[in-house]
């Protein structure tokens, strides 16, 4: 998507803006700030309007990202599935089926708690909102006058 390099009154053929400074000293200084305030608002329509663009493109990528993330995810969960099925079916060779089935299952249990372990600890380390919140509780003091100045 190509947007326009130059607006209304920045294009030097454009109807109704002074184009020499003869016509731009024959302008009234309202007629000019009208001209100023509608090339700029102009200009930050088209800014919008590319933002927008590139923000719909770039989300287009990042959707098509987050589904191949996803299929190989389901990828990933079909094959320790099947490596599982293949253990249990393995050791029935060696032991009672439903004991194989059992030693494979308190396989997962342990590497389930251990990922649990880890992302237990790995929550107590997010931060989140606290300075953010320590910030905004500071904004009522900023405001207050200070007799001996600006402290930190």
């Amino acid at each position: 998507m190509s947007m326009p390099t130059q607006g209304p009154g920045l294009d030097p053929g454009a109807a109704g803006a002074p184009h020499s400074a003869a016509e731009v000293r024959g302008s009234s200084i309202g007629e000019l700030m009208r001209q100023v305030t509608a090339d700029l608002s102009t200009l930050m329509r088209q800014e919008v309007e590319l933002a927008k663009a590139e923000i719909r493109q770039e989300g287009r990528k990042a959707g098509k990202a987050a589904g191949l993330f996803g299929g190989a995810g389901f990828g990933g969960y079909m094959v320790v599935l099947f490596l599982s099925l293949a253990l249990w079916a393995g050791l029935s060779n060696v032991m009672d089926a439903g004991w194989a089935a059992l030693l494979v299952a308190v396989i997962w249990a342990v590497i389930a708690a251990v990922l649990y372990s880890m992302a237990k600890q790995n929550a107590r380390r997010v931060r989140g909102l606290a300075q953010t919140s320590d910030s905004v509780q500071r904004i009522p003091d900023a405001l207050k006058p200070h007799p001996e100045g600006v402290t930190r």
